[in-house]
């Protein structure tokens, strides 16, 4: 389509205050998740873990969504730093060390790529929601809703809050530590969902200070 652009085929509509706002109104919140290593626990931990995991998602009266975001990792500027490193190394023995440290990792690097792994939880709230109103989410894109006055925004943001804490708990008795990404964050996040070559490279848009709360 000429002229168009992202945001054109985007839900979103604004990020203020690090609350996603869709086109709809609802709100989104976004909660980064540690990991942990499921493999490396004894038996009983692990049904330890899973009960805990299941007592949460039966504890829910609202959906989630948990994202696991997949990213090569391009460490080009490392290897660099450490060539130079290495150049610059006066002592004879830490300069043959910083050699092998350096084909070591390059040779990790020939034989695969190297991926990071992020996982996400995001929190939904809608202004139905606050209004007693049930909706199925997917009639939720075609339902026309008013513009959200600030005061309004407020009290939905509180909700939206008191969700994410909640969740952020049942994670906490899961093992698992979860934050609430700032706009900043979240900005980078979306950027890098739609961008991801550029985001290979550590490039990421110029964020104005105004949003980056």
């Amino acid at each position: 389509m000429p002229g168009a652009t992202t945001q054109q085929f985007l839900a979103v509509e604004q990020m203020r205050e690090g609350v996603i706002v869709l086109t709809n109104k609802a709100l989104r919140g976004v909660l980064m998740v540690s990991s942990l290593n499921f493999a490396l626990k004894s038996e009983d931990e692990q049904n330890a873990t899973i009960y805990q995991f299941q007592n949460f998602l039966n504890s829910l009266d609202f959906p989630i969504q948990v994202l696991a975001h997949s990213r090569r990792l391009n460490i080009t500027g490392y290897l660099e730093k450490i060539k130079e490193l290495e150049k610059n190394q006066e002592n004879e023995l830490l300069k043959v060390q910083t050699g092998e440290y350096y084909n070591f990792i390059r040779s990790l690097v020939e034989a695969g790529t190297i991926m990071t792994k992020s996982f996400y939880v995001v929190v939904p709230f809608t202004i139905f929601e606050s209004q007693g109103i049930k909706i199925p989410l997917q009639l939720l894109k075609s339902t026309r809703t008013p513009t959200l006055r600030d005061e309004e925004f407020q009290r939905y943001k509180s909700q939206l809050l008191q969700r994410m804490e909640f969740v952020a708990l049942g994670l906490r008795r899961c093992g698992l530590q979860a934050i609430p990404l700032t706009t900043e964050e979240l900005i980078e996040l979306l950027w890098s969902l739609h961008h991801p070559r550029e985001s290979e490279f550590g490039y990421y848009p110029e964020i104005p200070p105004e949003l980056a709360i």
